[in-house]
């Protein structure tokens, strides 16, 4: 079984801990297998590229590398700040995604199995 992260691509997060703390910055990528997740602007690395082929240039390039997902706090679009996330399920069984400060929902996630 998967594990589960509580950020998915495209949200705003907070990074907690590490030489990048307190910024911010919108997750790019998320790897539920290692719990990491690439994060824009955050972590950059820098990587000596060969260049393959003719066109394809080299030299030192800068990336975002991943982190675990335990240093980032999801930003409440309502609130404006790092918070935990609740989750709900409604009657008709949707879950959604809770900020924990101000109770707004912060989106809706795929539909429980239907029967």
């Amino acid at each position: 079984m998967a594990n589960k992260v509580h950020v998915k691509t495209g949200d705003t997060v907070y990074v907690l801990s590490g030489k990048d703390r307190g910024k911010k910055g919108k997750v790019l990528a998320v790897n539920p297998d290692d719990m990491t997740v690439i994060v824009e602007g955050i972590n950059i690395t820098k990587k000596h590229r060969k260049p393959r082929g003719r066109l394809q240039e080299g030299g030192i390039i800068k990336q975002e590398s991943p982190i675990s997902s335990s240093k980032v706090m999801l930003i409440c679009s309502r609130c404006k700040s790092p918070t935990k996330i609740g989750r709900i399920v409604r009657e008709n069984g949707q879950k959604d995604r809770v900020c924990k400060r101000c109770g707004e929902i912060i989106d809706t996630e795929k539909e429980a199995k239907s029967e």
